[in-house]
């Protein structure tokens, strides 16, 4: 029988640390794949803005097909990567979790920050889709709420809490590659 391949699966709300913890994990060779990025190629691919509007009617749209359409995508796009240990950052239900799980081993994270943190990180970030007030932030709450992104989080394996900048990402991080390699 073949070896399945190893999934580390991040997910959170908007601005919890997802993206940093992702560049943690890339910047030590394993490789990462972003959720988000499915929505975003499909802006540029339609020619449409990727504005929080646009970016957030195009996810209920793909959601349509199904509510794990888009870990369906990244499926897709893992089997035709080499085998290995594989991060996928920005799952956002527990049906996209299932979907990963058929075909996969995976270790679900998510990455808590408080809402006033994640607000002050995601007007600080700059990309285009980021929210420009408290009230564009608390739809994007409610928009990823709606997707499952609160089961998704109530059954993560691991929880990391990110109140205490890079430095304890990176360290909360390595205390967690310890615990993976010597399962």
């Amino acid at each position: 029988m073949e070896a399945r391949w190893k999934l580390i699966l991040i997910t959170g709300m908007a601005g919890s640390g997802k993206t940093t913890l992702s560049k943690i994990i890339k910047d030590s060779g394993i490789r990462v794949i972003t959720m988000g990025d499915i929505i975003r190629d499909l802006a540029k691919q339609k020619d449409m803005e990727p504005s929080t509007q646009n970016l957030g009617i195009l996810a209920k749209q793909i959601r349509e097909e199904g509510p794990d359409a888009v870990a369906r995508r990244c499926i897709d796009l893992l089997n035709r990567m080499e085998p290995g240990l594989i991060v996928v950052d920005g799952m956002r239900s527990i049906a996209e979790h299932d979907a990963f799980k058929e075909s996969f081993d995976v270790i679900l994270i998510a990455v808590h920050a408080s809402p006033l943190s994640r607000f002050k990180r995601l007007t600080r970030r700059g990309r285009s889709d980021d929210p420009q007030s408290w009230e564009e932030f608390r739809e994007r709450d409610r928009r990823e709420l709606n997707f499952g992104l609160g089961g998704a989080i109530s059954c993560a394996d691991i929880m990391i809490i990110n109140d205490n900048g890079i430095e304890g990402l990176k360290e909360s991080w390595k205390r967690l590659m310890e615990r993976i390699t010597n399962d």
